[in-house]
């Protein structure tokens, strides 16, 4: 049990300790991220990552110009998301937001289709100044385990150029999958027609682009916590 702990260290994979976790109820080692309550993630001294909620609304638009200056970039697939729906997001309980004092610095959000069957982590960005740092991961790692609580039977899906959130996915038991075995909800593919590399996946009849299917069935998880094996628990 946490109850007479305050905090939880985690480490990179060279021990390095960046990130101090403060539970705010009780929770057990088992159920680490459950989100049974909000839980914030200190990154150094300033930076925490967050469930989000309508208090966060004022950071709405400038998540979408991070989003939008990186589906600028050559070749990066991400689409583009309008305020409103990113804050329908925060309304939903279904984002994960990293701020560093009152500037928003990161962002996940969850998206679901054919009933909840299907549901994706999507718009996963940081700001270029913070990338490199971990917190892709612990952004990645927060929305992955809420996506659990929220949907535990569904197969978790995404699409992605990067290899970092790849390599993420992996470790959360991702697997790479053609994208006949993705959703096949056209709202889902619609979304992806503000990305710079639609003209490709429409030339495709939908079976390849530049990015790479991966899918995780949460429901062969078995409610377990599937934790980074950098995470570490100390009184």
């Amino acid at each position: 049990s946490l109850l007479s702990e305050e905090c939880i260290v985690v480490l990179d994979a060279l021990g390095r300790k960046y990130f101090i976790v403060e539970l705010r109820t009780l929770l057990f080692p088992s159920q680490f991220f459950n989100f049974f309550t909000q839980i914030t993630i200190h990154f150094t001294m300033e930076v925490k990552i967050t469930l989000a909620t309508k208090s966060h609304h004022i950071y709405a638009e400038s998540i979408c110009k991070i989003i939008e200056n990186a589906a600028k970039v050559k070749g990066t697939g991400i689409a583009i998301r309008q305020t409103d729906y990113v804050i329908q997001k925060m309304e939903d309980g279904k984002a994960i937001i990293a701020l560093d004092g009152d500037r928003a610095i990161g962002f996940c959000y969850i998206e679901s289709w054919e009933g909840q069957k299907y549901v994706a982590n999507s718009g996963l960005i940081v700001h270029p100044d913070y990338r490199k740092t971990g917190l892709a991961k612990s952004i990645k790692l927060a929305t992955f385990e809420l996506s659990k609580k929220k949907f535990p039977k569904a197969k978790l899906f995404g699409i992605t150029t990067s290899l970092a959130v790849m390599k993420i996915n992996s470790d959360l038991g991702y697997k790479p999958v053609t994208f006949s075995e993705l959703t096949k909800d056209q709202t889902f593919w619609e979304g992806c027609k503000t990305c710079p590399n639609y003209d490709i996946l429409e030339r495709t009849d939908k079976t390849l682009c530049l990015c790479t299917g991966m899918v995780c069935d949460l429901s062969k998880l078995n409610n377990k916590s599937n934790q980074f094996k950098s995470i570490s628990y100390e009184k």
